[in-house]
């Protein structure tokens, strides 16, 4: 069965980014990508995924156009015009721009990873949108042992969780939580 997660890292006081949407406090840290939380056995279950357009941004920015490394589609919910298309090693990626309501996306992203989980990738009001509409299953989060003070919030509403499990990857606290229907899920 196809679950949205937001998978994402946040300042111990909520953050996932700086007000000017920079990832300093994080990509200073200490992390094993192979360990619990460390993405690459998430990565492997991810099918699909959606983003914002200030992390698409991000993505481009930081990795650079040439270095598109998402072998799966990627839907970037948008209302810019003439975002670039972010180039992988054999052409463009598979990127999706939409400006629909996360209703309406949900179904084409899920059919897209079949059997594999959608990857909620970035952006906390957007992640919010699906946990609205009863799409958010899970959140992975990643806590920095640091705080900024101010910045775009972890998730911008009320939304209740359970946690699942919490675990130590290198600096970080890893908390795994379901959401809790708080909506009638349309799926």
């Amino acid at each position: 069965m196809t679950r949205m997660i937001f998978f994402t890292a946040s300042t111990l006081d909520g953050f996932i980014a700086t007000e000017d949407h920079s990832l300093d406090w994080l990509l200073s840290r200490d992390i094993d990508h192979d360990g619990p939380g460390g993405g690459a056995g998430f990565m492997s279950r991810v099918g699909a995924a959606a983003m914002g357009a200030s992390t698409y941004q991000w993505v481009l920015d930081y990795a650079g156009v040439d270095k598109w490394e998402y072998e799966f589609p990627c839907w970037v919910f948008t209302h810019r015009d003439g975002m670039p298309v972010a180039q992988g090693p054999d052409g463009p990626g598979d990127i999706r721009f939409t400006q629909d309501d996360v209703r309406a996306v949900y179904d084409e992203m899920a059919a897209a990873a079949g059997d594999r989980d959608l990857w909620m990738i970035g952006g906390g009001d957007l992640a919010g949108q699906f946990a609205d509409a009863g799409l958010l299953d899970e959140m992975i989060v990643s806590f920095a042992p640091v705080t900024i003070g101010a910045g775009k919030p972890l998730l911008p509403r009320h939304v209740e969780l359970e946690l699942t499990d919490l675990a130590r990857n290198g600096e970080f606290a890893i908390a795994t939580y379901s959401v809790k229907p708080s909506v009638t899920p349309h799926r």
